[in-house]
């Protein structure tokens, strides 16, 4: 069985172009949907793959209708191809149920792979020069050098309790506790 599955971006878009080609196809069911194709919860598209068993199509007009992303579009039809159901998008020309639709979408996953190595060595090198040029990486200090050692010496005269300094110093007893090297077992001990 074959079934349709249209989206616009906005309200005032329509989709009798789309609905039109996909019941000249032959699609027996059709789910319409008027969603940005950023928004990844779509409850038509949902109810459309939802509906398909395995041996169906699910069919769009073009690639953009289904997915934003190149990783989205991918997700979205290895999830089809795991259940046994076939995609077909009639604008480009791709038929995962032919030996050629599926060379071509898996060429598609091979790019989106090379686009996600090349990202992710990108940010490395970014990392690792920040980095080299002395920048300090990651989430900043909770506490300066000076509330340390405030703390500390409040934690020393025994007259606060952790909780207390921890208030007073404006960060939550688990950042303290850190940042002091207690251990959990004395923690709690001191609550």
């Amino acid at each position: 069985m074959k079934v349709g599955y249209a989206r616009v971006s906005t309200r005032d878009q329509e989709t009798h172009l789309q609905i039109d080609a996909l019941k000249g196809i032959g699609c027996e069911r059709i789910y319409e949907e008027k969603a940005s194709g950023a928004q990844r919860d779509r409850p038509e598209l949902k109810a459309a793959i939802e509906y398909l068993r395995p041996g169906d199509v699910l069919v769009v007009w073009k690639l953009d209708r289904l997915a934003r992303s190149l990783r989205q579009l991918i997700e979205t039809v290895e999830g089809l191809q795991e259940k046994g159901i076939g995609f077909v998008s009639l604008t480009e020309g791709i038929d995962t149920t032919s030996p050629g639709g599926k060379l071509v979408f898996h060429v598609f996953g091979a790019l989106a792979e090379f686009e996600r190595e090349m990202i992710r060595e990108r940010t490395k090198a970014g990392l690792q020069a920040a980095k080299a040029r002395g920048r300090r990486l990651g989430r900043p200090a909770a506490l300066t050098p000076d509330q340390i050692e405030m703390a500390r010496a409040l934690k020393q005269a025994g007259n606060h309790s952790m909780p207390q300094i921890a208030r007073q110093l404006g960060v939550s007893r688990a950042t303290l506790y850190r940042v002091l090297g207690a251990s959990s077992d004395s923690a709690s001990l001191t609550l």
